[in-house]
């Protein structure tokens, strides 16, 4: 509870806070249109990069593959970083204004490789691989200046868009918040995901029928479109200064936990050894991880303290909060770790690509989906899952048993894990078929032919694949919101890009492994740049068993770990 001096602040502030003539639903649509249109200009990029790489770069199917794990991986990292440099150092408006320039400069730098013949090397015989140049050193870093602005421009919308909207709509009024926040998440997520719709389907069409003249020129307008609804809008923002970071306050207890480690921790310890926030429900850190209880040991309170009774060196005294703010988030990092398998899985974007522009892809003898564009069934079958599972699936549920009805936390992400084993045999099933049929029809020298195979054979995958999504992924992000403390939101909100982040690396290392291994000796590499000639369906059976032994790994982390809170308060 706190002081009457805080409760009377509580009263007052709202009114002075709705007399800012800023801010407000008026700044959503700007808001909401900057992040759907760099969603847009972004995964319309990703989707068909594989084949331009290989295919005008004239990169080996490893070495492309190699840049699109590391560039993902950095654009799902940058906006932890973001997050730190708004937070504690420039605040969100600045950030996310540098992210669109960023972005943008980025796009444009890719769409010039597209129209200026000396920044790509010539074009060459893809059937025999002969008298193929590789890229200059020139033109490899004009490439990697492109990939590099494109994440630092991520880095800094992502990483402060939902937050910096949150922001417009805080009027001090808690309950009133609640409401306009549920509302205002529900734009966000819902534009996200049909700029992401439009992205594998619309840009991706025009990449495969009008070239990439034309199909990098419009995420380059997307873009721009993206950094001017955004600063249109500047004179209505809130723009809150930047304070400290949860993330540097994290720091400072390992620091300040090792700078204090020869001190030893007394069992007949009280309140008064340790610093605790006012108004904090902790006066004494717990028992568990022990060690970190020395960050917020008071040594000699007059060279510790400040005269209002704060630490005069955050770096080497902190507060119990901080204490078990990190004991909470270290307690998740086993059952985050389970999430990284899945999104290794996932990461297979590239290999899909080519897989299913060698097979036939038309749905009408004048209409093919572009082999970019499968991604579409994996979002349409999560989209429609959740509209099932929260509309219809639970509420029937519920009233058949007479009480209120749903998995747990737990469940969903095991049933996900699950799915996802199920995803890659499918996949690893229809590669092993398709290969055969390359070679039955003696196109195995010829990894652009098309095989005699429909394309639409591989829908149960990508169904599988979105319903692993809307079981784990969704799962995954609710189990931190409700695992650590409110005041650790923002925590919460990037340990999922952190493990799509640690995904991408861990993804790169199993395919160089198995790419050097299976090529000993002289022999044919699984991942060779022949699709038809290598062999990914062992590949892809790997990558199933691998997920396997997670889902293992997942059960022994949900046991120890104990029930949610999430969980508990439903009961």
């Amino acid at each position: 509870m706190g002081s009457p001096s805080d409760e009377k602040k509580m009263i007052t502030e709202p009114l002075l806070i709705s007399r800012n003539p800023k801010g407000g639903f008026r700044t959503m649509p700007f808001i909401l249109a900057n992040e759907a249109f760099e969603r847009l200009a972004s995964i319309g990029l990703l989707q068909n990069m594989i084949l331009y790489l290989t295919r005008e770069y004239n990169m080996e199917m490893k070495v492309a593959t190699n840049v699109l794990f590391i560039w993902s991986a950095v654009s799902d990292f940058l906006p932890i970083l973001g997050a730190i440099v708004a937070d504690s150092y420039v605040g969100r408006y600045p950030v996310i204004g540098f992210g669109c320039i960023s972005s943008l400069l980025g796009m444009i730098l890719l769409w010039f490789t597209a129209i200026f013949p000396p920044l790509k090397p010539p074009a060459c015989d893809q059937v025999s691989n002969n008298n193929c140049e590789s890229p200059s050193a020139s033109q490899l870093l004009f490439l990697y200046s492109a990939f590099v602005l494109m994440s630092i421009g991520a880095g800094g919308i992502r990483s402060s868009s939902l937050a910096f909207g949150a922001d417009q709509l805080d009027k001090g009024d808690k309950i009133k918040n609640a409401g306009l926040l549920q509302s205002y998440f529900s734009w966000y997520y819902a534009s996200v995901s049909a700029s992401s719709m439009f992205a594998v389907t619309l840009v991706v069409y025009i990449q495969d029928n009008l070239g990439w003249k034309i199909g990098f020129g419009v995420p380059v307008v997307m873009m721009l479109l993206s950094a001017l609804s955004f600063f249109l809008a500047s004179p209505f923002y809130v723009k809150f200064k930047a304070d400290t970071s949860l993330l540097t306050g994290l720091a400072q207890v390992i620091v300040a936990s090792y700078k204090k480690r020869h001190i030893n921790l007394s069992s007949q310890a009280t309140g008064e050894m340790y610093l605790s926030k006012k108004g904090s429900m902790f006066l004494m850190p717990t028992e568990n991880l022990r060690c970190l209880n020395k960050a917020c040991i008071i040594r000699h309170a007059e060279e510790d303290l400040t005269p209002d009774g704060r630490a005069s060196d955050p770096w080497s005294l902190c507060t119990v909060d901080q204490v078990e703010d990190l004991k909470a988030v270290i307690k998740v990092i086993p059952m985050w770790s389970t999430g990284i398998m899945i999104a290794v899985t996932i990461s297979q974007q590239s290999f899909s690509v080519l897989q299913a522009s060698s097979m036939d892809r038309h749905i009408t003898p004048n209409f093919e989906i572009p082999s970019g564009s499968f991604g579409i069934f994996t979002i349409i079958t999560l989209v429609i899952w959740i509209g099932l599972y929260d509309r219809i699936i639970i509420p029937i549920a519920s009233k058949v048993k007479g009480k209120p009805c749903h998995l747990s936390l737990k469940q969903r992400m095991g049933i996900g894990l699950l799915l996802s084993v199920a995803s890659m045999v499918a996949w690893a099933i229809v590669e092993s078929i398709r290969r055969k049929l390359a070679i039955k029809g003696g196109i195995s020298d010829d990894p652009g032919a098309v095989a005699g195979m429909s394309a639409m054979c591989l829908i149960p995958h990508y169904v599988l694949g979105g319903l692993a999504n809307a079981f784990n992924m969704i799962g995954q992000n609710e189990f931190y919101y409700s695992e650590l403390p409110k005041s650790m939101s923002s925590i919460a909100s990037t340990l999922h890009g952190l493990g799509l982040s640690v995904a991408n690396l861990a993804a790169s290392f199993i395919f160089n492994t198995v790419n050097d291994i299976t090529k000993r000796g002289g022999k044919e590499s699984w991942v060779a740049n022949n699709i038809n000639k290598g062999h990914y369906d062992y590949y892809l059976w790997l990558l199933a068993g691998l997920s396997l032994a997670n889902l293992t790994y997942y059960l022994a982390c949900s046991k120890a770990y104990g029930p949610c809170k999430g969980d508990v308060r439903r009961q």
